[in-house]
């Protein structure tokens, strides 16, 4: 396996011993992953998993930037002839980059770029909140990103067109493709500082460390349980906590090598929020909207206590939310990690703006009885190296049980 060294200590070279620890072959090379696929498969699902396009960010020209469509974009180039194929979508979250409320305009804006769609249809795409996408009472992304399509006058969306129906609310829905259960839940921001981003009902900072209520992951743990013999996939904006590059403590901040003081990285630094910080690059808070004024419980570690104790009670987990070049590596983590049986991918970010070094996304490509998935990264620009595939960042992984159509 080959791994770049970036940030942190990623060996170049695995030993047997770890090979078989991360689920044997967890991560197979390129080549060998070929060799799996080859042979003319009949029946296959490809999942297109996007994430971050921040499109104001993108669209803004200034500083000698030049305007694009982060979003539009890729779709343009997946379904041109030198693209890929892929049945739905996935777009965890971040479709705005304000630091404020995002304003209707930039809602109409990615309406517009969803309509650069010519061979597939907007409820192909499935999408949940990340957290520059709060507002109060998340009115913005329920009118125009709409997962549920409770406003299909603004949205485009929908519901009765949909491939796979959803079954639950914006915050949290599912939906099913054979045996393969997709959960998919949004990063909840709209709460007062340092849980969230909104204060007297206008925005104040990205504040990046992820929050989920204690409804969702009851919610999200009876499914698990009520399904144990389905292939799950579970997305949230954020990763969990050490699981992939930039998901540790303080990963996403940087030291003041003068003052020796916290600052902005790959995530904002909020003073006022102080110790808050640490949890800027996972899923940080857990919060009880039951109780008045709520409760919020900061470094919950709710869905990595109960992994822990039921290893592979999922098969994958899907998140964006880190910015990072495909080959980054963070204490000895990457973008694709297994831990508790579970495969981890941060599949961030479309925008080149908004703190992307290099616009991508990842395909899945399930084969049908079979418990391999083939993983591979396309760059959307030339700005690391030539736009199209990065084989380098190509994996095949292994489910806990085949994927089955039907």
């Amino acid at each position: 396996m080959r791994v770049v060294a970036g940030n942190g200590r990623c060996r170049a070279d695995i030993s047997r011993r770890r090979f078989l620890e991360m689920g044997l072959g967890s991560a197979i090379p390129t080549a060998l992953s070929c060799r799996l696929f080859a042979g003319g498969v009949e029946r296959s699902f490809r999942l297109w998993l996007t994430g971050d396009p921040h499109v104001g960010n993108d669209i803004r020209s200034g500083r000698g930037r030049h305007p694009r469509q982060s979003l539009g974009d890729a779709i343009r180039q997946s379904e041109s002839s030198a693209g890929f194929q892929w049945d739905i979508a996935l777009c965890v979250g971040d479709f705005s980059g304000h630091q404020g409320i995002p304003p209707d305009s930039e809602g109409r804006e990615l309406v517009g770029q969803f309509g650069a769609m010519q061979r597939h249809r907007r409820e192909q795409f499935y999408c949940l909140a990340g957290n520059h996408d709060a507002s109060p009472e998340n009115r913005w992304f329920r009118q125009w990103i709409d997962p549920v399509g409770e406003h299909t006058e603004r949205s485009g969306v929908d519901p009765r067109r949909r491939p796979y129906a959803v079954t639950g609310t914006w915050e949290r829905y599912w939906f099913r493709v054979g045996n393969l259960l997709v959960v998919m839940m949004s990063d909840r921001n709209d709460y007062a500082p340092p849980v969230g981003r909104i204060r007297n009902g206008q925005g104040v900072g990205g504040r990046p460390p992820g929050a989920v209520t204690v409804e969702t992951f009851r919610w999200w743990k009876q499914l698990v349980e009520d399904h144990r013999d389905e292939v799950i996939l579970s997305a949230h904006h954020h990763m969990l906590k050490e699981t992939t590059a930039t998901s540790g403590e303080w990963e996403g901040m940087r030291r003041d090598p003068q003052r020796g003081a916290w600052r902005s990285g790959t995530h904002g630094y909020f003073v006022e929020d102080g110790q808050h910080n640490k949890g800027a690059g996972y899923l940080y808070w857990l919060v009880d909207e039951s109780r008045r004024p709520i409760a919020a419980q900061p470094d919950a570690q709710a869905f990595e206590r109960y992994l822990a104790d039921h290893p592979g009670a999922i098969d994958l987990w899907i998140g964006g939310h880190s910015h990072m070049k495909p080959d980054a590596c963070v204490n000895g983590r990457t973008h694709i990690e297994r831990k508790w049986g579970v495969h981890f991918i941060n599949c961030s970010a479309l925008t080149k703006y908004h703190g992307g070094p290099a616009p991508m996304s990842r395909l899945l490509s399930f084969v049908d009885g079979s418990n391999q998935v083939r993983v591979q990264c396309y760059l959307h620009t030339a700005d690391f190296a030539p736009q199209g595939w990065y084989a380098p960042a190509e994996r095949t992984l292994l489910l806990n049980k085949p994927f089955r159509m039907a």
